[in-house]
């Protein structure tokens, strides 16, 4: 069965930072196109950044440059970087992994970027 287990959200000020973790057991991760999304209450799901197998990485436009994704094939685990939160970063977040017809979610975690 697979388990997917997320941490590190919580609150924080204005121009601060926090790092993401989604980690992934039972699934042949290192094969998975990996990626956090994210969503507010009354928005689409949005797509926030990608690592693929071999460690490509693409990044929302709002997020480029402040937010980091990257991948720990020996720990099955993805992390998301965010340095210089802004109120507008305020999401729940979700990690995702995909590899063919396989897909499988993060049960979401909160950001909330508030002074």
């Amino acid at each position: 069965q697979v388990q997917v287990v997320e941490s590190g959200g919580g609150l924080v000020q204005p121009g601060g930072s926090l790092t993401l973790s989604c980690a992934f057991s039972n699934i042949r991760f290192s094969f998975y196109t990996l990626g956090w999304y994210r969503q507010v209450p009354g928005n689409q799901r949005e797509l926030v950044a990608q690592i693929t197998p071999g460690s490509s990485t693409n990044y929302a436009d709002s997020v480029n440059g402040r937010f980091t994704i990257t991948r720990d094939n020996t720990k099955n685990t993805v992390y998301l970087q965010m340095n210089n939160l802004k109120p507008e970063d305020t999401a729940l977040y979700s990690c995702n992994a995909v590899w063919v017809t396989n897909k499988y979610w993060g049960q979401g975690i909160q950001v909330t970027v508030s002074s």
